[in-house]
This record gives C-alpha cells, sequence and structure tokens, in this order.
C-alpha cells in the first residue's frame, strides 16, 4: 500500500517539476538573452507570498509532456490589490500557444471578469502552436473573445517581454495598455522573412516590430522601458491609478500637497506671443499632487499630451496640448491617441481634466487624405459620450473645430474655466484679418504694418475669453496661479455627478 508520505513526495515532486518549465538548460538560456522567466516575472509583479496558481498539473497527453505547459496562471496582489495574471512560459516550447495554454489563459480571464480585478498578461511566446492546427487558432479566438467583453470591465494590462508575433498580436492589441521593453521585445503581424518575399523590403527585427517602432511611429505600444524589472514597476505605478473594475471608483490616496497651494510660476509659463511655444508638462506637474504625472504614450503623437495625476490624492486622466510640438495642432495621430485615453478613463470613472492650447487641426492633403475628418471625429464622440466629471481649462488659443474638440461646454462638459490668456475664436487673427480685411489689406500702403494693428484689435474685441464667458461657454475666468485649488474644489463639487446617455446597444464610433 502507498504511503500517504509516498503520496505527498509524488505530489511535491510535480510540483517541482512544473517550476522548472522547460528544465534548467532553457532557463539559463533565456537568463543568457537578458530575460526573465514567467514565475521570476510574476514574482516581481506580486506582492510575497501572494501567489495562487491555477493548472499547475495541466499538461498535455504526450509521455514527458511538462507539467503546466506553457503558461503560468493564477492570482495574487498588488500593494495590496487583487489582480490575476498569466505568463507565457518561453521555456517551454517557445512558450507557444496550442488547447492546454488557451484554454488556462481563458480560465483565468474568466475569474477575474467574475470577481472584478484587472487582469495582467505578461506575453512572451513565439506564436501559435503549429502541430495542433486549429486548436491553436480555436485558443486565440477564444482570447481574443474574452478581452473584447472584459474591455470597460476590468482593467486589462499587456507586457510583451519577447516575441508577439502574428496572430499573437491582436491579444495586447485588445487591452488597454501595452508595456514593451527596449530589447528582446517586438510585435508584428508578419516577420522580416515574409517582409522580404512580399515587398523585397530588408528589415529587421526590431526596425519591423520593436519597442521604438511602436511607442514612436504605430502607437501600439503605451510604455517601453530599459529592464523588464524598470517595466513591472510601471505597471504597478500605472495600477495604483485604477480601479479594480468599472463598478468602482479608482483608489484616494492620502495627499501631503497643500490642496489650496497657489502656484505664482503658472502666471508666467504661457508666452504672449501666440507663435512661442512651452512644455506644458511643466504646466502639468505645477498643478497636480506632488509634481506627479505618469504620461502615457509620451513619444508618440506628441503633439498630444495624455497621462494620469492626481487632485488631492484623486486619480484624474489629463489631456493636453503640447505647444512645443505642431503648435499643438490636432492631427490624426493626436485625436485618436486622445480619444481612446479619454474612453479608457470614461469606462473606469477616472475624471478628465483638459487643458487647451490649439490653432486648430493640421492643414495639408496628407491629413486630409488621411481621414482627420474620421480621426477628429473621434475626439468629439468620446468626449461627448463621457459621462465621469470633466473639465477644461483654456490657457491660450482654442480656435474653430478644436476649440469644440477639445471638450468645449457643448459636449457635455461639466466645467469650463479659461486663463486670462485664452484666445476663443472661429480662426487665428491672421486668417481672420486677411478674410474680413481682404480690401483694406490690399489698399495699405504698410501691410505687414496693418495686419498686426488689426490682429492686435481682433485678439482683443473677438478673440478674448470674456466674449465666450458672457455667454456662459467659459464658466469663469482666473488667475492662472489659482488653477490647482480651483480644480480640486470643481472636482470635489462633482465627484457625485451623475449622468446618462440614451438607451442604445451600443453607439458607432467613427473607426
Amino acid at each position: 500500500m502507498v504511503t500517504i508520505e509516498e503520496k505527498l513526495a509524488f505530489l511535491r515532486a510535480k510540483k517541482e517539476q512544473g517550476k522548472l518549465g522547460g528544465g534548467e538548460k532553457r532557463i539559463a538560456a533565456q537568463h543568457e538573452k537578458g530575460k526573465l522567466t514567467a514565475r521570476e516575472r510574476i514574482q516581481r509583479l506580486l506582492d510575497d507570498g501572494s501567489f495562487e496558481e491555477f493548472d499547475a498539473l495541466r499538461h498535455g497527453a504526450k509521455p514527458g509532456a511538462p507539467v503546466g505547459d506553457g503558461v503560468v496562471t493564477g492570482y495574487g496582489t498588488v500593494n495590496g490589490r487583487k489582480v490575476f495574471v498569466f505568463a507565457q512560459d518561453f521555456t517551454v516550447a517557445g512558450g507557444s500557444l496550442g488547447k492546454i495554454v488557451g484554454e488556462k489563459i481563458c480560465k483565468v480571464m474568466d475569474m477575474a471578469m467574475k470577481v472584478g480585478a484587472p487582469v495582467i498578461a505578461l506575453n512572451d511566446s513565439g506564436g501559435a502552436n503549429i502541430p495542433e492546427g486549429v486548436l491553436s487558432l480555436n485558443g486565440y479566438g477564444e482570447i481574443f473573445k474574452r478581452n473584447t467583453l472584459a474591455s470597460g470591465v476590468v482593467p486589462q494590462i499587456s507586457a510583451v517581454y519577447g516575441p508577439c508575433a502574428g496572430g499573437a498580436v491582436y491579444s495586447p492589441a485588445l487591452t488597454d495598455f501595452v508595456f514593451m521593453t527596449d530589447t528582446n521585445s517586438y510585435m508584428f503581424l508578419t516577420g522580416p522573412k515574409v517582409v522580404k518575399a512580399v515587398t523585397h523590403e530588408d528589415v529587421t527585427v526590431d526596425q519591423l516590430g520593436g519597442a521604438t517602432v511602436h511607442m514612436t511611429k504605430s502607437g501600439v505600444a503605451h510604455f517601453a522601458h530599459k529592464t523588464e524589472d524598470d517595466s513591472i514597476n510601471a505597471i504597478k505605478e500605472l495600477l495604483s491609478y485604477l480601479p479594480s473594475n468599472n463598478m468602482e471608483d479608482p483608489p484616494l490616496v492620502e495627499c501631503n500637497d497643500p490642496y489650496d497651494r497657489a502656484e505664482e510660476a503658472l502666471n508666467h509659463i504661457v508666452p504672449l506671443n501666440m507663435n512661442k511655444g512651452y512644455d506644458v508638462r511643466d504646466l502639468v506637474k505645477m498643478i497636480f499632487d506632488n509634481g506627479d504625472f505618469l504620461e502615457v504614450q509620451p513619444l508618440y503623437a506628441t503633439n498630444m499630451v495624455i497621462g494620469f495625476a492626481r487632485l488631492n490624492g484623486r486619480s484624474v486622466g489629463v489631456v493636453a496640448n503640447q505647444p512645443n510640438v505642431l503648435a499643438g495642432c490636432l492631427d490624426i495621430n493626436s485625436s485618436s491617441k486622445a480619444a481612446r485615453f479619454v474612453r479608457f478613463c470614461d469606462s473606469f470613472n477616472i475624471p478628465l481634466i483638459t487643458f487647451v492650447d490649439t490653432p486648430g487641426f493640421l492643414p495639408g492633403t496628407g491629413q486630409e487624405y488621411g481621414g482627420v475628418i474620421r480621426h477628429g471625429a473621434k475626439m468629439l464622440y468620446a468626449y461627448s459620450e463621457a459621462t465621469v466629471p470633466k473639465i477644461t481649462v483654456v490657457t491660450r488659443k482654442s480656435t474653430g473645430g478644436a476649440y469644440l474638440a477639445m471638450a468645449s461646454k457643448n459636449l457635455r462638459t461639466d466645467l469650463n474655466y479659461a486663463w486670462p490668456t485664452a484666445m476663443i475664436a472661429v480662426m487665428g487673427a491672421k486668417g481672420a484679418v486677411e478674410i474680413l480685411m481682404k480690401k483694406e489689406l490690399d489698399a495699405a500702403e504698410d501691410k505687414a504694418k496693418f495686419l498686426a494693428e488689426q490682429e492686435e484689435i481682433y485678439n482683443e474685441t473677438v478673440a478674448n475669453p470674456y466674449i465666450a464667458a458672457q455667454h456662459g461657454y467659459i464658466d469663469d475666468i482666473f488667475e492662472p496661479k489659482m488653477t490647482r485649488p480651483r480644480l480640486i474644489k470643481a472636482l470635489e463639487m462633482l465627484i457625485t455627478k451623475s449622468d446618462d446617455l440614451p438607451a442604445k446597444k451600443h453607439g458607432n464610433i467613427p473607426l
């Protein structure tokens, strides 16, 4: 008869076998590439001793099949808050996804939806398990379906710490945020060999789908870091701003930054010269708690700045034009960047603070042919749809369609403020004068002097913010240095806001 000690020994041996994944040699190879193993990543992400594993003993039917197969799944806590996690194990068949791996991932995603906690995916996989054929494709399809159903219900974060190619890229793309590392991390639909065969382009893995590409060109990635440890720490920071699900509010943290702090430097940060730029991030850091600002997609569509901050301990989403880049113009990429961020914040009860300094939409055939109308409409849609507290501050230029797109009063924004430096009009002074006073301009002896004089008159009499305030489109104009206390008071007033949308299955956002 088998004793209890023997049974326990067998169980322990099985568990230890699973912890080794593909074995010592493959673990060593993983480390030689500068990569952590799946279990090491989970260990660094979760609080010590909090990880509870699912399906640790699942494996294929073939003799010698690795225990646990190619993914580690389970739940634990990050800074005391519950999260669900799955980490693909590259040491087992390159982390390829087959029937068992797909089912393990789906189980953890289903559980996250049931209990209302974030899902964190740590991706490191060579793609589909080719011998399993349609079973592998079915696994991806089931994951994509769950990504979609979980969207707007629980936060979904993907980290890509190795290869992520072919159909595998669509799961990260369906999640809310994508993290990458500067080395070893890449995403693409078709690899360099296929590209070479079809388009005759010679391109490396990094040039095709590395972190730099997705941070600067495609916009697929939201964050990139030098090491996996840096990336994992950044995931923890991001989670600190987010609620666990769409039925909760974001965490309220203790704030030691005075709520009534007046920042004198804000009175002088915006140049009176409309053609002179400034870094809007400096403005943002002066206003929010302790100067902390977690910028999202910092290298993509840099004429728009988005990210998370806190006001008196409350999480907020920040959207701001960047006058240092393209004068803060809106364009195709910046519109899509802002619109998706606005929709995320609205999904998870995160109030929106918008800072406006834009001369309008970027002109040109490239923009028009690329569908800037459609992409600009995404911002109008996103802001109009959002029911969270919305506060807008016009710091300087706000003209034309861009005035409307940047959370104007017409888009159900709750409070719209302006600084005395604000200029709100249908178009900029130069263009307006050239249209309205064309005859006088043509007849003027000194055209440059006449134009300058008339521009000044236009700005003072037509574009000044007091006209918008007179009509109720601006709720108040105040000294820039008082922005922090005014925003905090406004947010506290709005925190119990309730707003509804018309009954419908869902809208049809212009994609």
